[in-house]
C-alpha cells in the first residue's frame, strides 16, 4: 500500500477531546476560529489535494517523476517477516497482521512521494472543497472496482468510514473525530463535513487515509474479529495462498482497474511477492546470505559493515546500496513509561540519560555510522534548532512556569561522552541529579532517602540484537547503583505489552512526515495516554501539549507549521520524556541482483513499489543458487567441526576414567 497510507495504520491516532469541566483552564494560546464561508467563494474542484502550497503535478498528468511508465510487469519478488500473524485484517487492534496486506487496499487519493503533502486521484477522479475547508466532496470513478468486479460505490465508502471509526483499530475513532457527518450526494459523490475549526489536513487525510471497504463483502462476516479469510479488496495485488505463522503469497491482479491510472503507472511490477516469516533477526540475515529471499532493508549499521561477506556478494550476484532520502527521520530512543512513579520526576529522566554513552557505542557498535539525534523532527525543517525565534517565543510565553525553564535558555542538546573524561563525567553528574531528586547510595545500591525503596526498573525488547545496545547502557546504570534488567520476549507478547502499557521501558521511534497534523495526538495527548494501543507509548498526560498539539494542527500556513513544530519540539525534549537514539539519512538496503530500480528516485520514500524484475538477471540467479549453497556450506568456519571432535574425545577420555575407578561408595550423612 502507499507510504502515507501506511504510515497513517502505524501511527494509531487518538483524538483529544475537549474538557468538561467548567474549571478547566483555557489554553494559554487560544486556537483560531475558523474564517466564515463567503458565498462569493467559490468551491474549488481539483485532480489531487495538497495541505500546503500547490501541486506539483497538473491535470492530465501521465505518471509520477520517480516510476518508469515503461516498466515490464512480471517476475516474483521473494521478502522477509519476523516473528508470526494470526489475522489478515489489518484494520483491527486485536491479532498479528500478516505482513503486505496493504497492498490488497486502496484509499480515494493516492500520495506523491517527492512532494511534502500532496495526493491525487485514484478511486475518486476529483475532489471538491471549500475556502475555508469545512467539507470535501469526492467524486468517484465509474471504472472503480473490487478485485471480484463489483463497483466501489459511495455506500461503500459511508459503510467503510463508519465501521472504521467504530470497530476499527483506535487510530480510526480518534483521526476522524473531526467528521460532523458524511452523506451520499449523488450516484458517485460522496460528502464529509467536518466539525467547525482549522484543521487544513482533514481533507487529505480522509482522502489519503481511508481504505475503503466492501460493504457487500462484510454484509456476511464480522469486521472486528480475527480472521484468516482473505478480505476483498481493490488493490494490485491479492492473497493467493498461506500458511498460518510461516508464509503469505500475493499475486498482481491481472485486471486491476486502476492499472493505467497517472498514480498507479509503472508501479507494483511484481507478478508475485512471497513473505517468508523467520524466528528472529540473525535466522533472518542467514537466509538472505543463502538465497532464500530477494531483498533487505537494513537497519543495524554493524551487519551493514560486517555482516555482507558472502559468496553471493564476493561473486557480485548481490549487491549493497544506499539510497539518500529527505524523509524526515523522526525520534527513535529509550522511552520511559512515565506512568510509572519511578519515571515521573523529570530531574530523574534527566540524569539516566546521562549514563546513556553514544559516542562509544557509536565507534564500538556502529562503525561511526550515525548521527545523535536531537529533534522529534530531525532531518527536517520543523525540528528546533538554537534559541526559539520570535515567533516560537510568542507561542511559548503564554506557557512559561509550566514548562522547563531550559526551554527559553537554550539549545537541546543530549549528554555527550566526547571529552578527555568520557562517560565519568556524565556519571558524576547522573549522580548529583538523582541526589537532588531523592535518590541515594546505600552500599551499591541506590536506593529513595526516604523510603528506602530500591531504584529498579525493566528494559524490554522483541529483538535480540538490540541487547549489544542495552547491556553498555546497563552497565553504566550500574556504576549509579541502578539495577536495570533486560527482558526480550517474542513479537506478540511484546505487542501485547506495549499495547497495554505494560513495560517500564521500550525502545520505540516516533516517525514522522513533512506535514505533521492530526496523528500529533495519538504521540502526545492526554487522550492517548489514557487509550490502549495508542502510540503514547510515553505517557504524556500534559494540559500544556495537549494545547499545543491542536494549535499545531490548526496551522493555517506552512510557516506557521514550522513555527508550531519547533515549539512543540522543544517542549518535549527539555520534559526528557525519552532518551535519544541516532539516525542516519539514507536507506540502507541489500539484494539479490535481479532488480532495477528508475534513476531518479522519490525524495521521501524507498520507492520499492516501482522497481521490477530483469528476466534476464533472474535467470542468471535462479542458475547459480545451487551453487551458491554449497559455496556457503564449504565456506562455513571449521572450529564448530573441530569443537565437537574435541568434545567427543574428551567425552570418551572421561568414559574410560570413570570406568576404570570402578564404582564409588555413597555418602553418608
Amino acid at each position: 500500500m502507499r507510504a502515507v497510507l501506511g504510515r497513517f495504520v502505524l501511527a494509531l491516532v487518538l483524538a483529544a477531546s475537549p474538557a468538561a469541566a467548567k474549571d478547566a483552564p483555557k489554553p494559554a494560546f487560544p486556537l483560531p476560529a475558523a474564517a466564515p464561508t463567503s458565498p462569493a467563494l467559490a468551491s474549488t474542484v481539483s485532480h489531487g489535494l495538497s495541505i500546503y502550497g500547490d501541486l506539483k503535478y497538473p491535470p492530465g498528468f501521465t505518471h509520477f517523476d520517480y516510476a518508469n511508465p515503461d516498466a515490464p510487469k512480471g517476475g516474483t519478488v521473494h521478502l522477509s517477516a519476523i516473528g508470526t500473524f494470526d489475522n489478515l485484517n489489518p484494520l483491527i487492534l486485536k491479532g498479528v497482521p500478516a505482513a503486505g496486506l496493504l497492498l490488497t487496499f486502496q484509499t480515494l487519493l493516492s500520495s506523491s512521494e517527492d512532494e511534502a503533502a500532496s495526493a491525487y486521484g485514484l478511486i475518486a477522479e476529483s475532489t471538491e472543497i471549500p475556502p475555508d475547508r469545512s467539507w470535501v466532496i469526492f467524486t468517484l470513478r465509474p471504472e472503480a472496482r473490487f478485485q471480484d468486479g463489483s463497483p466501489i460505490t459511495p455506500d461503500d465508502v459511508i459503510y467503510s468510514f463508519e465501521t472504521l471509526k467504530a470497530k476499527g483499530h483506535p487510530f480510526y475513532r480518534a483521526y476522524y473525530a473531526s467528521v460532523k457527518s458524511v452523506e451520499k450526494i449523488g450516484e458517485r459523490r460522496v460528502k464529509f463535513t467536518f466539525i467547525p475549526g482549522n484543521n487544513r489536513e482533514l481533507p487529505f487525510i480522509i482522502g489519503n487515509g481511508l481504505p475503503i471497504l466492501s460493504k457487500k463483502f462484510f454484509a456476511t462476516r464480522q469486521f472486528d474479529k480475527v480472521t484468516l479469510e482473505p478480505i476483498l479488496g481493490s488493490g494490485p495485488y491479492k492473497v493467493e495462498s498461506f500458511v498460518p505463522g510461516r508464509s503469505i503469497v500475493y499475486t498482481r491482479v491481472r485486471d486491476y482497474w486502476a492499472a493505467n491510472l497517472p498514480t498507479e503507472r509503472g508501479q507494483y511490477n511484481f507478478e508475485a511477492i512471497y513473505y517468508d516469516y523467520y524466528r528472529d533477526s540473525t535466522v533472518d540475515l542467514e537466509a538472505f546470505k543463502a538465497g532464500e529471499y530477494d531483498f533487505r532493508a537494513e537497519n543495524a549499521a554493524k551487519v551493514w559493515a560486517t555482516g555482507y561477506d558472502f559468496p553471493g556478494m564476493h561473486q557480485g550476484l548481490a549487491k549493497k546500496e544506499e539510497i539518500p532520502n529527505e524523509q524526515p527521520t523522526g525520534m527513535q530512543a529509550f522511552v520511559f513509561n512515565i506512568r510509572r512513579p519511578i519515571f515521573q520526576d523529570r530531574t530523574v529522566r534527566e540524569a539516566l540519560g546521562y549514563a546513556f554513552d553514544f559516542e562509544w557505542t557509536n565507534a564500538h557498535l556502529f562503525y561511526g555510522a550515525y548521527t545523535r539525534t536531537k529533534s522529534y523532527f530531525s532531518n527536517s525543517e520543523l525540528a528546533s534548532r538554537g534559541l526559539p525565534s520570535p515567533a516560537e517565543l510568542k507561542i511559548l510565553e503564554p506557557y512559561r512556569g509550566r514548562i522547563p525553564d531550559d526551554v527559553f535558555t537554550k539549545d537541546y542538546a543530549p549528554p555527550s561522552t566526547a571529552g578527555e573524561d568520557g562517560i565519568r563525567t556524565n556519571l558524576l553528574m547522573a549522580r548529583d541529579l538523582l541526589a537532588r531528586a531523592g535518590w541515594i547510595v546505600r552500599g551499591d545500591r541506590l536506593v529513595n532517602a526516604k523510603t528506602g525503596e530500591p531504584f529498579e526498573f525493566e528494559i524490554l525488547l522483541d529483538n535480540p540484537v538490540f541487547e549489544r545496545v542495552v547491556l553498555p547502557f546497563i552497565g553504566n546504570l550500574r556504576r549509579l547503583g541502578v539495577v536495570a534488567r533486560l527482558r526480550t520476549v517474542d513479537t506478540s507478547q511484546y505487542q501485547n505489552r506495549v499495547d497495554q502499557f505494560d513495560y517500564d521501558m521500550i525502545v520505540d521511534g516516533f516517525g514522522e512526515s513533512l506535514s505533521p497534523g492530526n496523528e500529533q495526538r495519538d504521540f502526545w495527548t492526554s487522550k492517548a495516554a489514557e487509550t490502549p494501543g495508542s502510540r503514547n507509548t510515553i505517557g504524556i498526560h500534559d494540559p500544556v501539549v495537549d494545547e499545543l498539539v491542536d494549535f499545531l494542527i490548526a496551522s493555517p500556513d506552512r510557516q506557521a507549521l514550522i513555527d508550531r513544530c519547533r515549539s512543540l519540539d522543544r517542549v518535549l525534549l527539555w520534559n526528557d520524556y525519552v532518551i535519544p537514539h541516532w539516525h542516519t539519512r539514507v536507506y540502507r538496503v541489500a539484494y539479490w541482483d535481479k532488480f532495477v530500480h528508475p534513476a531518479v528516485t522519490p525524495k521521501y520514500s524507498l520507492g520499492f513499489n516501482t522497481w521490477w524484475v530483469d528476466a534476464g538477471k533472474a535467470a542468471t540467479i535462479e542458475a547459480h543458487k545451487a551453487e551458491i549453497a554449497s559455496a556457503s556450506k564449504t565456506e562455513r568456519p571449521a572450529w564448530p567441526r573441530k569443537l565437537w571432535l574435541s568434545l567427543l574425545l574428551a567425552g570418551s577420555a572421561l568414559l574410560l576414567y570413570w570406568v576404570a575407578r570402578g564404582p564409588r561408595p555413597s555418602s553418608s550423612e
